[in-house]
């Protein structure tokens, strides 16, 4: 019988929790009608849990990656099998779910590395060394952000009023968020602000659950239509733009959800700057421009089907990339757990870098 591991400290909103060789995630596709936990067992599951977008954003995704590698090895174990290729086997298929998430990727590099250096220990010992190395990820992830979210506040002043696109809050990454949390506490130390709520087509995160977090959080919003983020800021009602991001190449162009291009454009057109906000994991130093970046295709019905009624023609032609890639030149900065990073990117991104080695 396999003994179960004490737990990383958890608290009962984060979005993710581990617990009794168990993962919990926040169910984020049954926002905002319900809110529930799902309970994940295997990497099976977690890989079904990433592809559905149940759990989703490029840090909780990396922080389910971890867990789910650890899944493997104890799922292997149970069996009576090898924890090592268990792992390997897990780390394969959810590297397999999203390719367009950076902090995917650097989690399971983690996983690799703590597996290769504790492949010769017992099994128990690579148990133990992949759940130090998940906590280590989740603990970075939060500490990281947190400090990111500090590092924001200097973009936002009292009585700003802001855009942001898709989500990009706690639920997207596990305790503190990005883009949406800068936002959220800004709010919280005293700033009078609103934020401007795209609804993020295809699946709606923007009002399906940004809108739901800025509403438990208190914050003043007003919910668009994407397509309606030109004209108010034509009226003169948004001062700033703020997203996340999923991957940030060397020279700093930006993959996140779909429609960010756009509203780049637009804020640039109307002379509003256009923050991203991201931990150092989300920058690919080996990825040199947007070109590189692999941008990941979803099914058709999320056009074709709104709540699984149809809403086009059958058998129409449909193109779903779930990113899009922000030229390096429409951003006026990328809040970092560092710093503000502002142009030219190669030279401020890879200052980052240089400080931490």
């Amino acid at each position: 019988m396999m003994c179960a591991f004490d737990a990383l400290v958890f608290q009962d909103d984060d979005s993710i929790r581990f617990k009794d060789n168990l993962l919990y995630v926040l169910d984020q596709a049954s926002l905002p009608s319900e809110v529930r936990y799902l309970e994940l067992k295997s990497p099976k599951d977690v890989s079904k849990a990433i592809k559905s977008l149940s759990v989703r954003g490029a840090m909780a995704i990396g922080v389910a990656g971890a867990y789910g590698v650890l899944l493997g090895a104890i799922e292997s174990m149970e069996g009576e099998g090898d924890p090592v290729k268990g792992a390997r086997e897990a780390i394969r298929l959810i590297s397999s779910t999203r390719p367009t998430a950076r902090n995917l990727f650097w989690a399971l590099e983690r996983m690799e590395k703590a597996l290769a250096s504790s492949s010769e220990c017992s099994p128990e010992e690579i148990l133990s060394a992949l759940k130090r190395e998940a906590d280590a990820v989740a603990l970075e992830t939060i500490e990281t952000n947190k400090k990111l979210v500090e590092v924001g506040q200097v973009i936002v002043f009292d009585g700003a009023r802001a855009i942001t696109h898709c989500n990009s809050g706690a639920n997207a990454a596990l305790r503190f968020g990005t883009a949406l949390s800068v936002l959220i506490e800004a709010y919280r130390s005293g700033k009078r602000i609103h934020v401007y709520v795209d609804e993020t087509r295809p699946l709606l995160q923007g009002s399906r659950i940004t809108a739901w977090e800025l509403e438990r959080a208190g914050v003043p919003y007003t919910l668009i239509t994407d397509s309606m983020a030109g004209m108010v800021m034509s009226e003169g009602r948004v001062d700033l733009a703020i997203v996340g991001a999923d991957r940030i190449c060397s020279n700093g162009d930006t993959a996140n959800k779909v429609g960010t291009y756009s509203l780049a454009v637009l804020a640039n057109a109307h002379g509003i700057p256009f923050y991203v906000a991201a931990p150092s994991s989300t920058i690919d130093l080996n990825c040199k421009s947007g070109e590189q970046i692999e941008i990941e295709m979803r099914n058709p019905e999320e056009l074709t089907k709104l709540f699984d009624h149809s809403i086009a023609p059958r058998g129409a032609s449909v193109f779903n990339p779930a990113f899009d890639v922000t030229p390096a030149k429409l951003v006026t900065g990328i809040i970092t757990e560092h710093d503000l990073l502002e142009p030219p990117y190669e030279e401020s991104i890879l200052r980052v870098f240089s400080s931490k080695d």
